[in-house]
């Protein structure tokens, strides 16, 4: 892509957006990112606010700001016929996208800083910088150290899906920060680092054998090795802790490491990831009943795609483009061959499983309940469903949609003392 001013960018995305062009707004993405990004959950988003505030009627001057050396990140606000958003855009130096957001109006203001949670108390622990696993790939973490007497429990926990950072950034909230700091506050040490496809995303995507083991078993192993080892810690009381596909892949971490104590996995998929993407795709465009036909045909090839992930004719050869997010087929090969719930139940661990009601990407319906028949009958495994949080655990009302994310929220409290 030709290097273009980043508000031109960021306008000229606005415009595909207005324009229906959500296939070519993914194709502006960088190549680590590209694969992250479908056009149906583009458009879904985008449809799902056009339905509660109406057309757009008028976009304002832009402004940037550098990130960081490589950075822009570009604020368009964005008058719609029921109210305003603002459209932030990231744009790297070669004019490909970086990140996309609609937000409240008031992005357009400086950025308010993260801030603790009421149920952290920074007096009560230390934070330290470490680094997870060797080589060119070893990635950053952060342990949060209780200054109490020890040997101390023990947590290392993991993100979600994606290129996501140490905190689980999501908009301005950060849920794995909040969980880290409340669990650190009542006397846990917990470790947490930046996952391998956030802090070397070009390297991973020139890995085309990469699969979900390469993105979650080498650092998560390290971590818990790490966290064993130090004084503080007592090291036969180290439990993993995944969020979203991490935790789905705790089971599999757990195998690999029977040294661990426990498993919490919060908000873990059960259902396969290429038909909990299909489902994720349908619930975001029935938010609006007027625009979902236009998303019609963005879903039924996701489910094409989603299809030859099952094919027996699956093989390292199919081409990225025909299979779910343009992910390599090694890595669905080596997905597909994975069942989580029956990888728990072959473990002799405790394990407490966390459940959000208003989850629309991990849901009881069609996660959930897979984990609770396949775990029935066993002491040793708690579920707990918050009757009003959402994927990441922050409490609200009403159907869950991504608008909700545009605002800061802490993790439920709840869900911290449960997991202490």
């Amino acid at each position: 892509m030709t290097s273009t001013g980043p508000q031109t960018v960021a306008l000229a995305v606005l415009d595909l957006a207005q324009a229906g062009r959500f296939a070519d707004i993914r194709d502006r993405f960088t190549p680590s990112l590209r694969p992250m990004v479908t056009a149906a959950v583009l458009q879904a988003a985008w449809d799902a606010e056009v339905a509660q505030l109406g057309a757009v009627v008028s976009v304002g001057d832009p402004s940037s700001e550098p990130a960081d050396a490589d950075v822009s990140v570009v604020k368009i606000p964005v008058r719609f016929g029921r109210g305003e958003l603002t459209l932030i855009v990231s744009v790297i130096a070669s004019g490909e996208l970086a990140g996309l957001q609609l937000v409240p109006a008031d992005a357009s203001q400086p950025p308010v800083p993260w801030e603790p949670p009421p149920y952290a108390d920074p007096d009560r622990f230390d934070e330290q910088e470490v680094t997870i696993g060797e080589g060119p790939l070893a990635v950053p973490g952060t342990l949060t150290l209780p200054n109490t007497a020890g040997p101390l429990p023990g947590l290392v926990v993991l993100g979600g899906s994606g290129p996501v950072d140490r905190d689980s950034t999501i908009a301005k909230s950060k849920p794995l920060k909040d969980l880290a700091w409340g669990l650190a506050s009542r006397g846990v040490a917990v470790l947490r680092s930046d996952k391998v496809t956030y802090a070397h995303p070009e390297q991973v995507k020139a890995d085309r054998d990469f699969t979900v083991a390469e993105e979650y078993l080498p650092h998560a192993l390290a971590a818990l090795r790490l966290l064993r080892s130090h004084p503080a810690v007592a090291a036969e009381h180290v439990f993993l802790a995944g969020h979203s596909l991490g935790g789905t892949i705790a089971p599999r971490i757990a195998t690999a490491d029977p040294s661990v104590a426990g498993l919490v996995i919060l908000a873990g998929g059960a259902q396969p990831l290429h038909w909990a993407a299909v489902r994720e795709v349908r619930y975001l465009a029935s938010l609006d009943p007027t625009t979902a036909p236009g998303a019609q045909p963005a879903i039924d090839a996701m489910t094409a795609q989603a299809g030859r992930v099952d094919s027996p004719d699956l093989s390292p050869d199919t081409p990225d483009e025909q299979l779910p997010f343009a992910m390599p087929a090694p890595y669905w090969l080596d997905l597909r061959s994975y069942d989580p719930v029956a990888t728990a139940a072959a473990l002799d661990k405790p394990m407490l499983i966390c459940q959000g009601a208003r989850d629309y990407q991990a849901t009881i319906t069609d996660d959930l309940t897979r984990w609770q028949n396949g775990l029935h009958g066993r002491a040793s495994v708690t579920i707990r469903v918050y009757p009003a949080d959402n994927h990441f655990f922050f409490p609200g009302a009403g159907p869950s949609s991504p608008a909700e994310l545009a605002s800061p929220q802490h993790l439920d409290l709840q869900l911290v003392t449960d997991g202490a």
